[in-house]
């Protein structure tokens, strides 16, 4: 069998994949959208001269770069579905269960919460922060996609970092910690225990749940006593429901069934011992699309 240089080229592309669609879904949010800009990359790369490109991994990340940057521009001038109405498209896995490609998307655990404040930045500012905070990219490279100066570029990155910083809270890193803590809220959930699930919480938590536009879309709720207000409602969803621990977008979190169905996603960000954020998808039209093995097998 040949092996044609368009053979070769394609599975060189294919070792950039990952870290492609970990660029993508950062800049946009949208799984489904950042397998479309990486796509579009292989159909750019397909009819160029490949033999001029010296830097593959370089190339690809900054046409990928452009793809997203128009996206987010064209989906600000439409106004159609605007993210800010809607969670991101969380990544999950069964605990450590996730593939490589999953991996690289969980990397840095960039969780829910982070990704809601992002697409606060206009479209230029989330390019520069998220190519040269999340993945080094040097303003120089970053300037050429934004059409700008590389100092230019660094002030747009400085401008989303101050944004950023403060509005998310750190998560703790170790994964243990986590879920003790996650634990310890499905347990005040099972047992309607309201001073055991206010001990857990961030006096500033905020909870965010997405139903889906036919439910009234994203709706948020701030502070401990309004979130362990909806202790009710964590009952009867930790009573109807099996839940399984899960991670989402590199935190701890827990996906809930019914039956064969999967009924809700959780993400927690676990600061400092305590619940900062709750974000809660269970959108049954974004669900079907999630790329998740059965949680009962």
């Amino acid at each position: 069998m040949t092996v044609t240089p368009h053979d070769f080229l394609a599975v060189e592309f294919e070792g950039h994949r990952p870290r492609l669609k970990a660029v993508a879904y950062r800049m946009l949010g949208s799984l489904a959208e950042a397998e479309d800009a990486v796509q579009e990359s292989w159909l750019r790369l397909a009819r160029s001269d490949a033999d001029e490109i010296d830097n593959l991994g370089g190339w690809l990340t900054t046409v990928v770069g452009r793809v997203c940057l128009d996206l987010l521009r064209t989906r600000k001038a439409r106004h159609e579905e605007p993210m800010a109405d809607r969670l991101p498209d969380p990544v999950v896995s069964l605990e450590d269960a996730a593939d490589p490609e999953q991996q690289a998307l969980l990397a840095d655990s960039v969780g829910l919460a982070l990704l809601v404040v992002m697409d606060s930045l206009s479209p230029a500012e989330r390019l520069a922060f998220v190519l040269h905070d999340m993945f080094g990219l040097p303003f120089v490279q970053i300037g050429l996609i934004v059409n700008r100066t590389p100092v230019a570029a660094k002030k747009l990155a400085s401008r989303a970092r101050q944004r950023v910083r403060g509005a998310v809270p750190s998560a703790d890193s170790d994964r243990a910690d986590q879920r003790r803590v996650v634990d310890a809220f499905l347990a005040a959930a099972r047992g309607g225990d309201f001073d055991g699930l206010l001990a857990i919480l961030d006096p500033d938590v905020v909870l965010r749940a997405d139903a889906g536009v036919l439910a009234g879309g994203l709706k948020a709720i701030r502070g401990a006593a309004a979130v362990a207000g909806q202790l009710g409602t964590f009952q009867r969803m930790a009573t109807i429901a099996v839940t399984h621990p899960a991670l989402v977008n590199g935190n701890a979190g827990l996906v809930n069934t019914i039956g064969d169905e999967l009924f809700s996603v959780m993400s927690f960000t676990v600061a400092d011992g305590r619940i900062a954020a709750i974000d809660i998808l269970s959108d049954p039209g974004r669900l079907d699309g999630l790329d998740l093995a059965d949680p009962t097998g």
